[in-house]
């Protein structure tokens, strides 16, 4: 039966919303119904959070054509590809044994999603991810984009790069500064890993240095799967897709929750704040094949600082 671990417990009760917390385990389930699996089959891509050999914390993502994403039974699903070479995730996604792996699909044009946390191991050129918890989440926050696959004749298409660093540079912090969705993966202390979704408009995620990120965490489902996890582990890891390009941001670091009044009030929406240490960062042209629209921004999105 499903249950919260000791720091979401603890996150909860501290932000006074235990009662919700509880109603919400509702929403936290040991398998995926049909609605689910037959979302899983629309989608081209999905994100993931785990930890890499060096046990550092990364998001990233996989994609693929309609229906590279399987549910054979009602545990387990079957992603029908690999992180290539360079991913953050690559070394322990491919090597073989299980590992817990978090997962997040996104739907932007519908704005629907789902979580899928388990251990994932190589299975031929894909991954079988045995599944624990299947999360629901509400449409809050995400920005609405249609999708299609890039063209052959497409400029970044072709080449694959990747650059790693120890900070942002200073066009690596203009992106952060006019991103509006990004994707956190946390793991707990145990190592149970979780991929999540923030989204805001342009400019929610504040640059204090090239090294240190500040976001407000808005009010959501009471579940503080991520911020529970923070309280037992600090490692984190942060995935910012460039919608137009394909291109992709991994930072890797620590992160911490802010319940400081003042600096809570100075941010709009914001019920806490989280603060991100970056230790590592890698960036990946031509990362993914899928071009995305203009995004409508969501209803809920308060206005940036």
């Amino acid at each position: 039966m499903p249950t919260y671990h000791r720091g979401e417990i603890a996150v909860q009760e501290r932000a006074g919303l235990a009662r919700q917390a509880e109603f919400s385990l509702g929403g936290i389930g040991e398998s995926i119904p049909p609605v689910a699996r037959d979302f899983l089959a629309r989608q081209p891509w999905i994100v993931l959070g785990g930890t890499d050999q060096d046990g550092r914390v990364w998001a990233t993502q996989l994609t693929g054509g309609a229906g590279f994403l399987r549910v054979p039974d009602p545990r387990t699903v079957v992603a029908g590809a690999l992180p290539p070479p360079g991913d953050p995730l690559a070394g322990v996604l491919t090597a073989g044994p299980a590992v817990p792996i978090g997962m997040i699909a996104i739907e932007p044009a519908t704005r629907r999603r789902m979580r899928v946390n388990g251990r994932a191991r190589r299975e031929g050129t894909g991954l079988r991810v045995d599944v624990d918890q299947v999360i629901a989440n509400c449409p809050k926050y995400l920005q609405k984009r249609s999708h299609r696959w890039a063209g052959p004749d497409e400029a970044g298409t072709a080449e694959r790069t990747v650059t790693d660093g120890t900070g942002l540079s200073p066009a690596q912090q203009r992106k952060v500064r006019a991103a509006d969705t990004f994707f956190v993966a946390t793991a707990s202390d145990r190592g149970d890993a979780d991929a999540s979704h923030r989204g805001g408009n342009p400019g929610f995620v504040q640059v204090l240095s090239p090294t240190l990120l500040r976001w407000p965490d808005y009010t959501g489902n009471a579940m503080f799967l991520t911020l529970g996890n923070l309280l037992l582990n600090a490692s984190a890891g942060i995935l910012v897709p460039d919608w137009e390009t394909g291109d992709a941001l991994h930072l890797s670091g620590t992160a911490r929750t802010v319940w400081d009044a003042e600096d809570m009030a100075a941010t709009p929406g914001a019920q806490r704040l989280v603060e991100f240490s970056v230790e590592a960062v890698r960036e990946i042209t031509a990362a993914s094949p899928l071009r995305w629209t203009s995004p409508g921004y969501s209803r809920f999105n308060p206005p940036a600082g």
